[in-house]
């Protein structure tokens, strides 16, 4: 998504970059002392083989790709790490996942102020980094399944996580800015390709990181389950690789002081102009004709720029809402992906994976935007402006979560049902050699469910009975040949149970299992196993995962494994080996197998599903993260571009910083509603949706009476009247940046 977007004009870029992989704000002095210069090199900085490019921007460059690839990589696992290590519910996951993201927003005031008023962005990168390697030390360290138990895997990973946020969010005002600081004024050509080059290095950092930490985690196996350590580690690598090739550049870079943040002198107008007016509330002093005037006192030339800046940040307070929908791939449709079948054929992806489709399509859909829909809406005599631009983007949004709910309501078709309370499911398994009725009796000996079924018969559904306690005893009739047998099994609400029939001698007995109705099984698939041999059996499902069944009908626990097609797993017992046809094993579905040795072809496995295997495709994903990927570029480029075009050039890091502090209150929306509504998800979905048209409605009406105003009748005056203003910007301007 799009944090921030550099330009001169309110013309669009078309390779622009995605905002949340960029750098925040450039800091700008307005204090009315002449600035301190430089602290500049002795000698002219080494330059890239005779060019105009310093060589400390090679070091800026690979550090900020290293470091997107450390964030975005940890970030995309992070949601299922929660899930199925932490065993947090959805909801749980789903809210700390925001929280640590609206944390990553907030920070950047924080290293920006320390940057810009104290440390300078030198020293602030390399310390902040520092914390960020650290975070992502205890952060890998909370994923050690033998390090400790739940409450010390809870504490490491919430302690890094806040580091990382610090971290990221820390660096992210400086690094940028800090590249700009390398090149000479008379260098503007060369200093624009670094931005294009600098932000391609964000957005391949992105990519790539989150197609590969998926893979780390999923495709590895680590301590007999998936390799959330080395999904963690790889990123946490990179991070540090980051820190030491930018500490390796030290003696190349030009390093200004500190030179105040124009967002605090901001800070400072408004409280100064708010305080001094209810100090002079007397009828007798004059009114003025703007609240910001009463700051004249102090601050006679940042008033004008501020007036200027809070028209911008009025129409700033509907954007949270849109940022609370983009938000949620890494959360809520990450854990859709895992309920779906994710074999395209050609691929099989993992359920984090997809989120690689948002930065992918940023990069396609903005220059087809620009280049091909924007002049064709032109062509037609339509006034698509910026605003309704935005507008068009927030109902692009609204229609990607419609899909999602209807995606989400297939795919709870398509699930088995859940006994409620004061129910159960049952299936009966007949493992005896001829058929056998079965009829199961309530307290007063009245027939609750009779069938008859045959050897080996595979039931279509499970039964479901009404319990009149939250656990009860029922007794069961088995009818088999001349045999009647009674038997008693107690059972337990809101679960699922197998009664398995056996042969005992020339009668027969059974046994209650129950099923794996409640259980998770991570998107992959989770098998189990009954021996009805008399010898105990060692069954060999992978490299690493293995298991032992009890003889005469043991029951083994789940096991998760990958799915795929088992032909021939290895089995053995202590006088003998042989091979179990498993067949396919498919996505989200839960088997249990019988271990036979009926006929004269050796042991063979009787195979039943527990949980059917995940029905709807990842692919129909793909609308959805179409849809709101536009809506991103139509909101957010623009958006951030336009009210560029509104306020002066002293107040861009000022926009920068409120834009950022929407995403963050975006990311909060979502924490909240998570929490406190109490709806099944596909409702949710609907819910933001909603909400969301409905911020549109109002967004409309403030963008109908909003004026928008000239750049130029902005930027004379202030220009006029604060000329020292124009030579303290940082070399982080608004650019048009070429690829």
């Amino acid at each position: 998504m799009f944090e921030e977007r550099e330009s001169k004009e309110p013309a669009m870029n078309p390779f622009q970059k995605n905002e949340s992989k960029k750098t925040l704000f450039s800091p700008v002095s307005t204090e009315e002392i002449p600035p301190r210069p430089a602290s500049l090199p002795k000698k002219p900085p080494p330059k890239i083989c005779g060019s105009n490019y310093p060589l400390s921007i090679v070091f800026i460059v690979v550090n900020e790709f290293c470091e997107r690839f450390s964030y975005y990589g940890m970030k995309a696992v992070l949601t299922l790490y929660f899930l199925y290590f932490l065993h947090w519910n959805e909801d749980t996951s789903t809210s700390i996942y925001h929280a640590f993201s609206s944390l990553c927003y907030f920070t950047p005031i924080l290293g920006a102020t320390i940057a810009d008023s104290w440390l300078g962005k030198f020293k602030t990168i390399i310390y902040l980094s520092l914390v960020y390697v650290l975070g992502h030390v205890i952060k890998s360290l909370g994923a050690l399944p033998i390090l400790g138990g739940h409450m010390v895997h809870t504490i490491l990973s919430l302690l890094g996580l806040s580091l990382i946020a610090l971290g990221t969010g820390g660096i992210k005002p400086c690094v940028a800015a800090f590249g700009g600081d390398q090149f000479e004024k008379k260098h503007e050509k060369e200093r624009t390709r670094y931005f294009s080059v600098f932000y391609l290095s964000i957005n391949a950092g992105s990519l790539l990181s989150t197609f590969i930490t998926p893979m780390l985690r999923g495709d590895v196996q680590c301590f007999g389950e998936d390799c959330y350590a080395l999904a963690f580690g790889v990123p946490g690598l990179l991070m540090m690789i980051a820190l030491v090739v930018f500490a390796m550049g030290s003696k190349m870079y030009k390093k200004a002081p500190p030179e105040g943040n124009v967002v605090t002198q901001v800070f400072k107008c408004i409280w100064f102009a708010i305080s001094n007016r209810f100090k002079n509330r007397s009828g007798d002093i004059p009114k003025r004709h703007h609240w910001l005037d009463w700051a004249a006192e102090k601050y006679p030339q940042l008033i004008l720029d501020v007036k200027a800046l809070t028209r911008v940040l009025f129409l700033y307070i509907p954007l949270p809402m849109f940022w609370a929908l983009l938000e949620q791939p890494g959360s809520r449709w990450t854990l859709q992906a895992t309920r779906m079948n994710r074999n395209l054929g050609f691929i099989v992806l993992q359920p984090d994976q997809m989120q690689v489709l948002n930065p992918l399509l940023v990069l396609i859909f903005i220059p087809l935007f620009d280049l091909v829909v924007y002049p064709l809406v032109s062509k037609c005599g339509i006034n698509f402006s910026s605003l309704r631009k935005m507008a068009v983007g927030m109902i692009l949004a609204c229609l990607a979560f419609a899909v999602v709910a209807v995606v989400e309501i297939k795919i709870n078709e398509m699930a088995p049902p859940q006994p409620g309370p004061q129910q159960i499911f049952l299936q009966v398994l007949n493992l005896a050699d001829d058929e056998v009725e079965v009829t199961v009796l309530g307290d007063e000996n009245n027939s609750l469910l009779t069938e008859s079924i045959k050897s080996f018969q595979k039931m279509p559904h499970h039964s479901k009975l009404l319990l009149k306690t939250k656990i009860q005893d029922f007794h069961f009739h088995l009818k088999y040949h001349n045999f009647s047998v009674y038997t008693e099994h107690s059972v337990e609400e809101k679960k699922y149970y197998n009664l398995v029939i056996r042969e005992d001698g020339k009668s027969i007995s059974s046994m209650m299992v129950k099923d794996a109705g409640n259980i998770t099984t991570n998107g992959m698939t989770a098998v189990r196993f009954v021996n009805t041999l008399h010898k105990e059996v060692n069954i060999s499902l992978g490299t690493d995962i293995s298991l032992n069944v009890g003889e005469d009908y043991g029951v083994s626990a789940y096991r998760t494994v990958k799915i795929g097609e088992y032909p021939a797993v290895h089995c053995k017992t202590e006088d003998d080996a042989f091979s179990l046809n498993l067949g396919l094993l498919d996505f989200g579905a839960a088997y249990l197998f019988v271990i036979t040795n009926s006929t004269n072809q050796g042991p063979q496995a009787w195979k039943t599903e527990d949980i059917p295997a995940n029905k709807i495709s990842i692919s129909w994903q793909l609308p959805q993260y179409a849809l709101v990927t536009a809506g991103e570029v139509m909101f957010s480029v623009t958006g951030l571009e336009f009210s560029y075009s509104q306020a002066p050039s002293s107040m861009k890091s000022v926009l920068q910083a409120a834009w950022l502090l929407t995403i963050g209150a975006g990311n909060f929306i979502v924490l909240a509603v998570t929490q406190f509504s109490g709806l099944v998800q596909w409702a949710e979905f609907i819910l933001f949706s909603c909400l969301l048209l409905l911020v549109c409605l109002i967004f409309s009406i403030m963008s109908y009476y909003y004026v928008p105003v000239k750049p130029e009748d902005i930027l004379g005056p202030a220009a006029k009247q604060i000329p020292h203003l124009q030579e303290n910007m940082i070399n982080l301007e608004i650019k048009n940046t070429k690829l």
